[in-house]
């Protein structure tokens, strides 16, 4: 999609503002190596169930370049991936991993920058048995994702944008940065005080106007 490239240009702290807490996965699922780059792409949607990798392995042959491969497993007792099934992926155009999950031979992957966010890894592997549809809707990190929302990733984390809303949520989140962008530090510092001087005073705290109480 002609969107995809845009939302590499958005940070997740920026989607997280917009879309909210609801969106954004937890932070057990997160950048295995680093510094990683940010990464968009749609969602190609995989269902593993604990302890079987066969999906994602069939996956890799079926995703669409640009994707981002989204994984349900929760499995932290064997590998989803290995460093052939992650350069295979990269090979064939997947934007990245994103795996309620875990995944081995991480030099490797690290070694080729490949982007994977997952929960960690571990040497074993696990079979490979049980067939499961794809593209369908799945729960990865705690967040709902259906095939084709738009996946963003970064080192802040991994925000789902529901497909519906892309349009919506990209024009919000330009004008977002577009607007922060023209705010000097100053006019920030000033308004952040003035606002909070206003919370405290609401809530009766003496002296929310000077900052006093604080050394300042």
């Amino acid at each position: 999609m002609a969107d995809t490239d845009a939302f590499t240009d958005i940070p997740t702290t920026t989607l997280a503002d917009l879309l909210g807490r609801g969106q954004v996965m937890d932070i057990g699922v997160r950048p295995l190596w680093g510094p990683v780059p940010r990464v968009a792409g749609q969602a190609f949607t995989v269902r593993c169930p604990p302890g079987d990798n066969l999906m994602l392995h069939a996956a890799i042959h079926r995703a669409e370049p640009g994707s981002v491969v989204v994984v349900e497993s929760g499995d932290l007792d064997y590998a989803l991936a290995g460093g052939n099934v992650c350069a295979v992926a990269q090979r064939r155009g997947v934007a990245a991993f994103v795996l309620d999950g875990l995944i081995r031979d991480l030099a490797e992957v690290r070694e080729a920058r490949f982007p994977v966010f997952a929960r960690g890894v571990i040497p074993i592997p696990g079979t490979k048995a049980a067939a499961r549809p794809l593209r369908e809707r799945v729960t990865c990190g705690g967040v709902a994702v259906d095939p084709g929302d738009m996946v963003v990733a970064d080192e802040e984390g991994v925000v789902v944008v529901p497909g519906a809303r892309r349009a919506e949520v990209l024009t919000a989140a330009r004008a977002k940065l577009a607007k922060e962008a023209a705010e000097t530090l100053d006019d920030w510092e000033s308004a952040h005080r003035a606002r909070i001087d206003k919370i405290l005073a609401e809530q009766g705290f003496e002296g929310a106007g000077g900052f006093g109480g604080f050394g300042g």
